[in-house]
């Protein structure tokens, strides 16, 4: 068996291959578009072609692909194979320097917010250089970006690119005011921490709402859930160990730095953590982890649910996305250093991602923004609606120092004393950890801990790069043009406190004082998509990416379209389901479980004329109520979805399913849960909560 440094990368062609195979020239021109972003000339990609397929062939290869992030969220490939035909009647093996650049899937095939019509068919991909090819399948896979015939973005991965390269503008103006010469990029880093649900696969084919939502529509409630808090770290079960090992397995041979993994809080539920990397690569391998989930999960007998809430009741999963800066050098600039407050490199960088956040707080919650993300904010797992900033008692205090222009006092770290002396001391940390905050800064980094599990974090990160390259250039522009750099720096971040301390909060997000206090301070609270996505096209937010040429403004409208779009049809499908189910399965199980208690009472009385069957009775008299109350919410939630093929803009139907449609559902939802709670298990039709949660063993 391998070792894994031995099998880490075995199935990419990474920097230590292409060292290997290319010619130096070819080597270098790549190294040097990587670094600093410079275009590759076609002779180049012609070579690199030629050794990425060989490469590919002895691996086993049989065919390529461009693997690119459509709008789905999901990623797409359209699989080639390498044979090419000679006039002998055979064929050879050959990819070309064209064939690796560019390729040509079906653009109006996807979604494109009125950008592609459906005869308008032409479409390219085009090859992603700082991201490496690998192998999955038999097939080589070559990252690409997805444009349409005139150059709009159709991806994800294309307007991440282009506020990569927006933030890395910006950032060497401020480094090369402090006298930094020598850093020749600054990329933003990123380690999305990913939660996601394990059940048994026979369990799992037998609900038809997680078979098409990915979430459970009714369940009541089991008798254990997540109270003792004992699953947490808990020690993990075999099947799910030997599932993660596996997992771990097939990650690491696709370069993917899997680190961490552990049980989460909720029964069934899991963590996976991986080493920080470039935003771009982490984008691409947190899309090949959640694939990967799927297909490993179901190798043992398994299914992992990456909906945000497949369980009412218990914790949903989040995707934590810590978020950092880093130059060319190797220096994080989020780094406080031993003494902060002498930093002034590091609090005019803090004092960017401050500003950004207060200012395009609409944005933030945005790009989280999805029908099933909206049943997880706010609840006990993940920090409510309203984005706020936690800094911990240090910085803030240093910040408050600065905005009053009084002196710091800086204190010695305090050590940890735990009262047993054979166990060791060591310094506490200046700030505690606020998993109750949407954005909180953790040592050296922020952590973002909105985005849902299933969401890409390519959306997530193309905000925060394009807000705080913005930021930048604010400061850039004020700092260039004065006199005295260091007493303009020393007002710069003042003012820059005084004006966006209103962003920061340390404590508990889940208090619903907070709620009241932040809409005081004037911070936004959009709780549901329909209330975010407007924000989307307001003046400002489309001055912000049209700036630093991340999204034009037609490519924002299309996207406001695709995102306002899949949130209705999430919630017709949910709702034509749960109909689906009611109707099907639900009242006919409930029918034939009175029916049989109708029977054996009469099997009863026949027998002993005056028996007692007050079991049976309420039971019967309860049950029909629930039935008839079922099936009079399921005729209302009915006539909605029927209302709803009215609506005529996309703004309002979204309304209406958050207002008229969704309600439905939670209404019948009570029901029919209810009615679970009361019909025995050989009649009712769906695993139980109790079976799904604790179908691990």
């Amino acid at each position: 068996m391998e070792s894994v440094p031995e099998l880490f990368g075995s199935m990419v062609f990474n920097d230590a291959r292409m060292r290997e195979r290319l010619p130096r020239e070819t080597y270098e021109a790549i190294q040097k578009a990587i670094r600093s972003g410079e275009r590759l000339p076609n002779e180049t990609a012609a070579v690199c072609a030629n050794a990425m397929k060989d490469w590919a062939i002895e691996k086993g290869a049989t065919h390529f692909t461009h693997w690119f992030q459509p709008m789905t969220g999901i990623t797409a490939e359209k699989h080639d194979s390498f044979i090419k035909p000679t006039e002998d009647g055979r064929v050879i093996m050959e990819l070309s320097g064209k064939g690796l650049v560019q390729g040509e899937p079906d653009a109006s095939s996807f979604p494109s917010g009125g950008l592609r019509a459906t005869f308008e068919a032409r479409g390219y991909t085009a090859w992603d250089p700082t991201s490496y090819a690998f192998i999955k399948e038999n097939t080589l896979c070559i990252p690409t970006a997805f444009c349409a015939y005139g150059g709009e973005a159709l991806d994800k991965k294309t307007p991440l690119l282009r506020s990569m390269q927006a933030l890395n503008r910006q950032a060497l103006r401020i480094l090369r005011l402090f006298g930094d010469i020598q850093t020749v990029s600054v990329k933003p880093t990123v380690g999305p921490e990913q939660e996601y649900f394990l059940v048994d696969r026979a369990l799992y084919e037998k609900r038809r709402d997680l078979r098409f939502t990915g979430r459970t529509l009714f369940g009541a409630k089991p008798p254990k859930g997540q109270e003792l808090e004992d699953h947490y770290f808990g020690s993990i079960k075999p099947r799910v160990a030997a599932f993660m090992q596996e997992l771990d397995t097939e990650l690491w041979k696709l370069g993917v730095l899997d680190k961490t993994r552990h049980n989460e809080v909720a029964p069934s539920q899991h963590e996976l953590a991986p080493i920080f990397s470039t935003v771009n690569i982490a984008t691409d391998h947190n899309q090949l982890t959640m694939e990967m989930m799927q297909k490993v999960a179901l190798r043992h007998g398994l299914v992992c649910l990456l909906h945000e809430k497949p369980f009412a009741g218990v914790n949903g999963s989040g995707k934590h996305n810590n978020w950092s800066l880093v130059t060319s050098g190797g220096v994080n600039l989020l780094e406080p250093g031993d003494t902060p407050y002498e930093n002034a490199q590091f609090l005019l960088f803090l004092c960017a991602v401050l500003k950004a956040v207060d200012e395009y707080q609409d944005l933030l919650r945005i790009s989280v923004a999805t029908a099933g993300n909206d049943h997880r904010l706010g609840a006990n797992e993940a920090p409510p609606a309203v984005v706020s900033v936690s800094l911990g008692e240090e910085l803030t205090a240093i910040l408050t120092a600065i905005e009053a222009e009084a002196p710091y006092d800086a204190h010695e770290l305090e050590m940890i004393k735990v009262g047993v002396h054979v166990l060791p001391r060591f310094p506490k940390d200046t700030t505690d950890r606020n998993r109750t905050s949407p954005f909180a800064f953790t040592g050296n980094k922020f952590e973002f801990r909105m985005p849902g599990s299933s969401l890409s974090i390519a959306g997530v990160n193309t905000v925060l790069n394009t807000i705080t390259a913005e930021a930048l250039r604010t400061f850039a522009d004020e700092l260039e043009n004065a006199s005295d750099f260091t007493a303009a720096l020393h007002a710069l971040i003042r003012d820059t406190v005084r004006a966006h301390k209103r962003i920061i909060f340390n404590g508990n997000g889940y208090d619903a004082a907070w709620i009241a206090e932040a809409e005081r301070r004037g911070l936004l609270n959009l709780p549901t998509t329909p209330d975010a996505m407007p924000y989307f096209l307001h003046a400002k937010n489309i001055a912000l990416f049209t700036r630093h040429r991340v999204l034009s403004e037609t490519e924002m409208r299309s996207r406001y379209e695709i995102l306002m779009e899949n949130y209705c049809k999430v919630i017709h499908i949910e709702a034509l389901t749960m109909l689906d189910m009611v109707n099907k399965d639900v009242l006919p199980a409930a029918s034939a479980y009175a029916g049989k208690l109708a029977a054996d009472m009469d099997k009863k009385l026949a027998a002993v004329p005056d028996a007692a069957c007050g079991y049976e009775t309420e039971r019967i008299r309860n049950l029909s109520a629930l039935t008839d109350d079922a099936y009079a919410k399921a005729v209302l939630l009915q006539n909605a979805v029927s209302a709803s093929r009215e609506t005529q803009s996309v703004g309002d139907l979204a309304a209406f399913c958050r207002d008229t449609i969704l309600p439905a559902m939670h209404a019948l939802r009570i029901a029919v849960d209810e009615m679970e709670t009361l019909t025995a298990k050989a009649y009712w039709p769906y695993p139980s909560y109790s079976e799904l949660l604790f179908s691990e063993e």
